[in-house]
């Protein structure tokens, strides 16, 4: 039974702070892969300025190279929308799979907008990821308010496996100061790069386009 992180975004676009705590949390929760869940469209997020699931989904390849992370566009074959129902399907799809939810700190602020994100607890654990200037946001939610209880210690976070659910651990990580957001008033049109990029999904082996 393989031990997966699954790091879920728009990734718009990936970057090496992403690499970096899907690395810290590989080790920190003894994983044997990090999947990145390219999003095909965030229900939170504007549409406005986001670039093509192509180009997002080549330049996370490309930066998630040499590493056992794989980053794909699965969403679009399972048809899903929300991560609840990703997470099902998922668990359902790869049933010798345990499946650990990674989210940073700034995704747990506002975890209490996610459709049944008490749901999401229920079916799987999450690691929450410390990053700078959120934490305080984050430990007062809503979402944490009810989650709080529910905390496991750091130092047991290799044995999420055999954690009675809902479990949350939070992992702190060295500050990283980039963002995707800086990268994007930086280079609105880095995705150009990728436009005549073909890229086929690791795990459905479908191209992306």
């Amino acid at each position: 039974m393989n031990r997966i992180g699954l790091l879920g975004g728009s990734f718009n676009p990936a970057h090496g702070g992403h690499r970096a705590i899907s690395l810290f949390a590989m080790h920190a929760l003894d994983l044997d892969e990090v999947w990145w869940l390219v999003s095909p469209g965030n229900p939170l997020k504007p549409r406005a300025g986001m670039a093509p699931l192509s180009a997002r989904l080549a330049r996370a390849r490309k930066v998630a190279r040499r590493n056992r992370i794989r980053p794909t566009a699965i969403e679009v074959q399972l048809r899903t929308r929300y991560t609840i129902d990703t997470l099902t399907a998922l668990k359902r799809r790869y049933p010798r799979h345990s499946f650990i939810w990674l989210m940073g700190a700034d995704n747990l602020a506002q975890f209490g907008r996610w459709r049944d994100w008490r749901g999401i607890a229920r079916q799987m654990s999450i690691a929450v990821i410390a990053r700078p200037g959120y934490d305080e946001a984050a430990r007062g939610s809503p979402a944490m308010s009810w989650l709080r209880r529910f905390v496991r210690p750091a130092r047991q976070s290799a044995d999420w496996t055999d954690w009675r659910l809902p479990a949350l651990v939070l992992l702190r990580f060295r500050p990283d100061p980039r963002s995707a957001t800086l990268l994007r008033q930086a280079d609105p049109l880095w995705h150009r790069e990728y436009s005549e990029t073909r890229v086929r999904d690791p795990l459905t082996r479908r191209m992306i386009v």
